[in-house]
């Protein structure tokens, strides 16, 4: 894989080291709609295709996250999940999330250390 990959800056984020550059692909949605007044048009992500570029190193991993399952783990184990997996469809570009709402994808994954920055 090349750098190219994280040429788009809206669409890579970092970590708090700035040792990992994260991108998130989505690969499916549930057909599932929500039209809230308070927060609009949203679409509801299940899996996502996680690459992280190790910025030292340039090595880059992919790693499939079922996020949906995620959260249902996340839930019998601790009773409770942080992910917000509700987006806005002006929050995806080319099929990729914006980094802003990276951390929101990926907070449970975090919390059950199925993804480890480190």
């Amino acid at each position: 894989m090349s750098y190219d990959r994280f040429v788009d800056e809206p669409l890579t984020s970092r970590d708090a080291l700035n040792k990992f550059q994260i991108k998130i692909k989505i690969l499916d949605l549930d057909d599932a709609r929500d039209f809230s007044p308070r927060y609009g048009r949203r679409v509801l992500v299940k899996r996502i295709l996680l690459t992280i570029k190790h910025i030292l190193t340039e090595e880059i991993e992919e790693k499939e996250l079922d996020v949906e399952e995620l959260e249902k783990r996340m839930r019998n184990e601790r009773l409770f999940s942080s992910s917000n997996r509700w987006i806005s469809p002006g929050q995806i570009k080319n099929g990729y999330v914006l980094a802003s709402k990276h951390l929101d994808l990926l907070a449970d994954a975090i919390a059950l250390d199925v993804v480890r920055f480190e």
